[in-house]
């Protein structure tokens, strides 16, 4: 099962340091697989057979072991992300002054936020509740310091327990995910010198070469 894995509040200001290439170098050591990153602020991709539960343990224990602070994160498989996706109302797509993404993090008490923000008043603002997150859209920019988003939000208690991602990248993570999904694999002849047929695996990433007898 493909993963991916949503910091919070990591490298801003200077705070939180987290350097991707370590980090994804530490996630391969302790056995997750075709690890990758995408820009510097926390969104990771990883695939695994363990269950939901052993793979929270290992990323506890590895933040406790190499971060000196508190690493909260959402992590979403692939099909909850694009089902979710799929699930989006109609408003989603279209052009809007602002989109963002308030993913939930396990530790956050769902129904509790759900009921806080249905009471928000909203201005000029939509909102949508899914199951992994918030969906936000602005409608008006010259209205936005008028908006309950930029007025309440980061004044709740729950502000802590969401990871917030734009409109942009999460259609950016949505795509990255459907990719690696939907590998699709090409056999490439070889020249007889090397007496070996390789598959190239074809994928927004550019093409790797594996040997015929691996998996993508």
């Amino acid at each position: 099962m493909r993963y991916v894995l949503l910091l919070r509040g990591i490298n801003v200001g200077g705070n939180n340091r987290v350097v991707m290439k370590e980090l994804k170098e530490q996630l391969t050591k302790v056995g997750f697989q075709n690890v990758s990153s995408y820009i510097n602020s926390g969104n990771l991709f990883f695939e695994t057979e363990l269950e939901r539960t052993a793979i929270m343990e290992l990323l506890n224990q590895l933040f406790e072991t190499h971060y000196s602070f508190d690493l909260k994160y959402s992590l979403i498989d692939v099909k909850r992300y694009l089902a979710e996706f799929n699930q989006l109302p109609i408003w989603w797509q279209e052009k809007m002054a602002g989109k963002d993404v308030l993913f939930f993090t396990d530790e956050i008490n769902r129904e509790a936020v759900i009921s806080k923000v249905s009471q928000y008043p909203l201005h000029n603002e939509k909102v949508h509740f899914g199951e992994i997150a918030i969906y936000w859209g602005k409608l008006d920019e010259a209205e936005f310091l008028k908006t309950d988003y930029h007025k309440q939000l980061a004044k709740e208690s729950f502000y802590k327990q969401i990871t917030i991602r734009n409109g942009k990248t999460y259609q950016k993570l949505r795509r990255f995910l459907k990719v690696r999904g939907e590998l699709r694999c090409n056999i490439l002849k070889i020249p007889k010198l090397t007496l070996i047929n390789y598959l190239i695996c074809i994928s927004q990433w550019g093409g790797q070469v594996i040997p015929v007898n691996q998996k993508c």
